[in-house]
Order: C-alpha cells, then structure tokens, then sequence
C-alpha cells in the first residue's frame, strides 16, 4: 500500500513529523517497508532561465543556450552554456536546470561536463519524463515568466512529498486505503481523524441502463450491485493534482474517467468500474457465474477464457467485465467517451480470490475485495465517485439503480477491560481500552462491543485486546518472571513423551543420522503411495500442487531429500526426521512418528574394511538402540507384517504382543524408483507413543547386578528345511530354559547346493550359540547335559530341525 503524507494529511488532522508517523505505523503494525523523498532525487531540480537561445554553429536540431543560474531564490546569478535539443528552447523561456553532478532518474545518468559537437554543455534543461514526471518528452519544461528563479523546483511544484509504502497483513483490509491509516494513527493520538461528508447526488433522471444480479449469486457472490448513469460526461486528462496523486504511488494516468476510480481505490479502499453506455447492449447490465468457455479481452490487454461458476458481469451481447477483478476492453471509457456507467458492488471475497488465482490475474481490485472491503460503503462510495465526475467531466447524473443488499455483518462481543492483562499482559486503563476501540471505529454499549463494518477480521473479544494492545503499543509490554513456587520443587515441565521426543532425536543424531525438516504436504501421487491420499487429508487450498495431501508417512519427505542430495553427487546417506503424520482430519487422526533412512555404503571407504551396501540388519539395530535408549522392553517380538512400501521379503516388526515398537527393512523397488534413488535403500519408523513407558520412569537406575560364577557355551548346527527362519530356532532354544539360558545367537548359515548336495534338497544347516549363565552355583556336566537335550527336543519340536551329523 504506498500514499504520500499530503494524502495521508486529507484524512488525518495532524502535527506530527514524518519520522513520528513512520514510526507509529510500524509499531501499529502497518510496517513501513519504504519512504520515497522526493528531495533526495529532484531536489538538485532549480528554476532557471535561458538568457539567450541561438543555433548550435555544427548542429541543425541543437540550440545553444545561455542559462541563468541561482542557488537560491536572490541569490547570486551564475549563466552556464548548455546545449539543449528541445524544439520549444527558446531566449527567455523559464524552466527546469540540473547542474552537472546531478543524477536524472528518468535516463539513469550522472550528469557530467561534456563538449557536443565543439560546445561546451555543463548542465541540461529537463522535460517531464527525464523527472518521471510523466510520459511527455517532446520538449523541456515551460513554467511561468514570473516562476522564482533559484527556487527548488519539488517545492514550486508541489512535489515535495514524501511517499510512505507500507506492508500490510492479509487480516488487515481496512488499511488497503489512506482513510483507514489515518483512523490507526487517530486511535494512536498523532492527530485527528477528518469527518467524511457523504452528500447523496440527487438522480435527474432514470438511469437507462438497468442491473440484475442472478438468484445463485445474491446468497455470496454478489450481494449488492448499484450503480447510475452520468451522461455529458468530457473525458480527458485529469487535473494535474490528481495525475501528481496517482504517479506518487506508481500509477499511469491514463483519464479523468478511470483515474477518478482508481483515485477512491486508494483514498478509500472502495474500488469501482466505469463502462462506456454506448458500448452496453441491451441497456443492461446482469452479475451471473459463466457457463464456461466465454472469452474478454480485459483492460491488461490479456485475452482470458473464464471457467464453470466464475462472476461476470455481461450485456445482451456478452461478457463485458470479470466481476471483481477487471473490466473488458470493449466497454471500456475513451476520450470519446460522453456518457458513462458508474457501478459499485459488493463481491465475495473467496469466489474473488478463487477466479483471480485461476486466471492469473493481479489487479487493484482483486487485491482488496479478496480480502474484504467494507460492504456499507459500496453505495456511499458511489455517491462520492459522482460527485468528483460531476466536478471534473461535467454532466448529469441519473437516479440509482442497485439490485440485492448489504450483507449482515453485525456481530457484538462482550468487553472485560481485565483480559487485556490476563491475555498480553498489559496493564492499560479501562477508559483508555473504550477510547483506543472507539477511535477505531468501534461502537461500545455498556459490556458490548460492536465491530465497525470495514474490519472482517475482528472475530471475538480476544481480537478487541489485540487491537487495544497493538494501538497502546506493544514496546510498553514488559518482561516479567513467571511466579514460583515459595517451597518445593517445581514440577516438571516436559511431559513424559516430550522428553522422549527429545531422547529418540539425541539418540538418532549420536548414531550418525543428519536431521530433516520437511512439508507436512505431499502430492498425491505420494500421499497414495504411502496408503493416504483420501479427502479427509485433503487441503481445501493448498501451496502448489505438490502440497495437497497430509502426509501419511515420513518417508516421502526423506526420500525427497534424499533424491535431491544424489542428483548433487552425495550418494551415501543417513536422515531423519522426527514429526506427525496424519491419518485423517479429525484432532486425534494423527501421530508423532521417529524415521531413519539409509542409502548407499555402511561407511566411506577405508583400506583396512570392506564397504558393503546397507541392509536391513542396519535398520534393525538403530531401531532397537532408539527403543533402548527410550527404555523399552528388551525382549521382543517379530514377524513380517509390514506396509505396502517395504520390501515384503526383507523387512520386519518389532512387537510387543499386537503392539508395533518399530518396522525396518528395505524400501521397496517400486518406491525407490518412483522417487529416482540410486542404490540401496532401508529405513525404519518408531511411533513415539507405541513403546509402553517405563515402569519407574522418574526413577534412579536400577543397582547393577554382576555374577561371578563363570558362564557357559555350547554350539549346535541344527539341519533344518530351508524355508525356515533362523528366528524360529533361537527362540525355541530360547524356551528351553529361560532361567539359565542367558542368549541365543546365530553364528553360521549353510545353504545352497552344496549344502543340499550333503544335507539333502531343500535343507539347510543353521549354527546357534547358547550361553548358559548359572544361577547360585556352579553348572554340573549332567545339568549342562540335560540343557543341551531340552534345546535339542524344544528345536526339533518348533522346526522339525535335527541336530547336524
């Protein structure tokens, strides 16, 4: 939103100094992005007269010229030579003079000394364009015979006003025009808000042309569609004042016509449209949603191809205008232009903002109704926009024709001047709380407190604190410790899952993973391939189309990142992230969610190890030593059933009894490929919910416990057929005896051929390990014997395995 400070000065009764009001609108929450000062770019700019104007000796289109020069109006008179090529450069005309060293914004150049054509030149007279003053170069400036010589020519112009560009927030639409900056600033108490007299222009006649706003758009689309006819109209330029008011914030003039409704776009945030009468066919003008395919070349020069249900306003003929957003050329105000409808409407914010995105299209009007004007303004805006034709095109107004209504926007919260302490922790006056609202536009009846129609943003009784506390200022705010207990010691502040939120994240980092932090969105595509992708984790408006769903799963995110880091040559990779997944749209439909991914080689290379491709047994062991170090049970389960995305050979749970602590295993083919990974790929996920909490989790750890009685092994190569996994055996060896039998491991594999070839077809030698750790006194060979036969008969029992020959 860019105004200047005499703009800003129409509407606001002030004092205060440039810098005051810069800094009261950042702090009000209207952040100055930029102040523009005209006189640090044309106040080098001075009045000056040629003396005398003869013909260049060498150059037929070239003057010589001799310029009276001053410093200062009285000030000593100086005559600098320059050679100027205006054709309107003539003895004793008076104009604009930049000295040498002087920068022109309009060509870009540093003005230096210079020898044209034999002469010398030290300075130059300007024309409008070389000031960016407007588009006119056909020759240099021509100001008044008694124009003071020396004076800047910013201050005899009028342009010595500085322009302020503010950043405005989506919630704040009543700051899209100068009045609703200036009601902040009264409320602030840097002046005094301007009274706005809406005087109603009496209708000499009926308007003939009529409007209709089709029954499917009155509920939302268009609620109220006025306007009137204003014939005898002399379209042309604007006043030079108004082109200044436009060309300051970085509008074209283009007519008197548009110019006045681009002039109340910005002084009041209301913009409007004017249509050529002559061109309106059928003498009417009806708001309707396109069937679809109708074409308009629109004011941009742009032809568009409007959509099913998109706002158009159409004559008999066709589409004249995109409602709310930008008029077509055909109907479009010229210079011929003698009569003229003025139209006024209210349009829906969304359905807005829906069709401009559709088509692309970024105007003054879509800005502004996409975030909502004030509704009760559309017809008092009306009367206004006439009033200003009449006084600058002439002519008749007609009476108004308006189809539909205001929309109901009152709502009423209750005031309690206490929340502005609980809430923000301000301590301000109540009567100075009423006064801040009622600046504002506020109306308060007792505890009651209505919203003025122009702020849609103001929701509930906390958006009255906020707006109390942003006007008092919020550099008043301040810092005061939370109040502590007098005796004890305070309660945690971490809940149990925060904590091990933050010990998985500790854990996973110290075993050589890299951090990610990725979208909550995914594409569909993704979202599908990873058993989301349903309407519940749809977003009704999304970022882009590759943001649509809620994530189903961690792994897309990381197996992104992981793409994007080979395509740059980082083959081997370890990444996590730690966060929530989304199973539908509910609160409670989510959950928080540990996953790792590796890919390539377990290590760089190395002369004294070989490198191996990452397996699944990777994936295992940092899953187990994240639910280790979270404290859960030791002694779990497995089997296979794992989702769609792993490999369903090569990839595993880990239970305990229906409860899944974590799965691991490879990726499978078909998602590496749809995400382009090279190599190999496992992963794992650990809910963070799913291991049960230890039992003492506030507790010290537990004594450590040593036996000194000497432990014993004993190998066994079972023959077992070779569809059996080697889990079944070790825990039936397991069973045996859980007393004394301290671990199982596997420590040789004999398959294939030639395992075959001695063993049998489809039969397979498994070797297992088993440490027996005795319990009070030392194991006798026979107790040790009769161990060894329980394994034995428990294995045989479980795999149908027999001891190896």
């Amino acid at each position: 939103m860019k105004f200047t400070l005499s703009w800003l000065k129409e509407h606001l009764e002030t004092e205060a100094t440039l810098d005051e009001i810069v800094d009261a609108l950042t702090d009000l929450g209207l952040e100055v992005e930029e102040v523009a000062d005209p006189a640090a770019t044309l106040g080098a700019f001075r009045i000056a007269r040629i003396a005398e104007a003869v013909k260049h000796p060498d150059a037929d289109k070239l003057n010589l010229c001799r310029v009276e020069v001053m410093d200062a109006p009285g000030g000593a008179v100086e005559e600098v030579q320059v050679v100027c090529g205006a054709p309107n450069a003539r003895t004793g005309l008076v104009g604009v003079f930049a000295p040498v060293g002087t920068h022109i914004p309009g060509t870009g150049v540093d003005l230096k000394p210079g020898v044209i054509r034999g002469q010398a030149s030290n300075g130059m007279m300007c024309s409008e364009r070389e000031l960016e003053l407007s588009e006119d170069h056909d020759g240099i400036i021509e100001l008044p015979s008694d124009a003071p010589l020396g004076m800047r020519y910013i201050d005899y112009a009028g342009l010595n006003d500085p322009m302020i560009y503010i950043k405005i927030t989506p919630n704040r639409p009543d700051a899209l025009g100068v009045r609703g900056i200036a009601r902040d600033l009264t409320a602030r108490g840097l002046g005094v808000l301007k009274a706005l007299d809406v005087v109603p222009v009496e209708g000499g006649f009926p308007s003939p042309v009529s409007v209709a706003i089709d029954p499917a758009l009155k509920e939302k689309g268009c609620p109220l569609f006025g306007g009137r006819v204003i014939r005898g109209v002399q379209n042309g330029p604007s006043p030079k004042w108004l082109q200044q008011r436009l060309t300051a914030v970085g509008l074209r003039p283009i007519s008197a016509l548009v110019d006045v409704t681009n002039f109340f776009t910005i002084a009041l945030n209301r913009p409007l449209h004017v249509f050529d009468v002559a061109k309106v066919e059928g003498g009417a003008l009806r708001v309707h949603p396109a069937e679809g395919g109708e074409e308009i070349l629109a004011l941009d020069g742009k032809a568009y191809r409007l959509a099913p249900g998109m706002m158009a306003i159409s004559d008999a003929k066709g589409v004249e205008s995109i409602a709310g957003i930008m008029g077509g050329e055909h109907s479009g105000c010229t210079d011929e232009t003698t009569d003229v409808f003025l139209e006024s409407a209210y349009w829906d914010p969304i359905t807005v903002a829906a069709t401009g995105r559709a088509l692309k299209i970024n105007s003054d009007a879509r800005y502004r109704f996409e975030r909502g004007v004030d509704p009760e303004f559309t017809l008092p805006g009306l009367e206004l926009a006439t009033r200003m034709i009449l006084d600058l095109c002439g002519g008749e107004a007609s009476e108004v024709v308006t189809d539909g209504a205001v929309p109901d926007t009152a709502r009423q919260y209750r005031f309690d001047a206490a929340r502005c302490s609980s809430l923000v922790g301000m301590d301000i006056p109540e009567a100075e709380q009423r006064r801040i609202l009622q600046a504002l536009g506020f109306v308060l009846d007792g505890d009651r407190v209505t919203p003025p129609s122009w702020r849609p943003d103001v929701l509930g009784d906390a958006d009255l604190v906020e707006e109390v506390a942003r006007v008092a200022s919020l550099t008043k705010l301040e810092g005061k410790p939370m109040a502590r207990p007098q005796t004890g010691v305070p309660a945690p502040i971490l809940t149990p899952l925060q904590k091990r939120e933050r010990l998985m994240r500790r854990t996973l980092a110290s075993l050589g993973y890299h951090e990610c932090v990725t979208y909550s969105f995914i594409d569909s595509a993704s979202a599908a391939l990873f058993g989301g992708g349903e309407d519940a984790v749809k977003l009704e408006n999304p970022i882009s189309s590759e943001m649509t769903h809620m994530r189903p799963d961690l792994l897309p995110g990381l197996l992104q990142a992981a793409a994007r880091n080979q395509a740059r040559g980082f083959m081997d990779l370890a990444l996590f992230e730690l966060g929530p997944v989304f199973h539908g749209g509910e609160p409670g439909e989510q959950e928080i969610q540990a996953t790792g991914l590796l890919i390539g080689a377990n290590g760089p290379r190395d002369p004294h190890h070989a490198r191996r491709a990452v397996d699944l047994f990777d994936a295992k062991g940092d899953a187990e030593a994240v639910l280790a170090a979270i404290g859960a049970p030791a002694k779990t389960q497995s089997d296979r059933n794992v989702a769609g995305w792993f490999h369903p050979g090569r990839a595993g749970r880990l239970t305990l009894g229906k409860n899944a602590l974590a799965t691991f295993g490879e990726v499978h083919p078909k998602v590496l490929k749809a995400y382009g990974i090279k190599g190999a790929a496992v992963a794992f996920t650990l809910p963070l919910a799913a291991a049960p909490m230890p039992k003492k989790a506030g507790a010290t750890r537990a004594a450590l416990v040593l036996n000194d009685l000497q432990a014993v092994e004993r190998d066994f190569a079972f023959v077992v057929d070779s569809t059996v996994e080697a889990l079944a055996v070790t825990n039936a060896a397991q069973g045996a005896d859980k007393a004394l039998i301290e671990a199982v491991r596997v420590f040789d594999e004999f398959s294939g051929e030639k395992a075959e070839s001695q063993m049998g077809a489809g039969k397979k030698s498994l070797a297992i390990s088993v440490r027996l750790q005795p319990q009070g006194k030392t194991l006798t060979e026979k107790e040790i014997e009769a161990v060894s036969a329980k394994i034995v008969e428990k294995v045989g029992k479980a795999t149908g395995g027999v001891l190896r020959g």
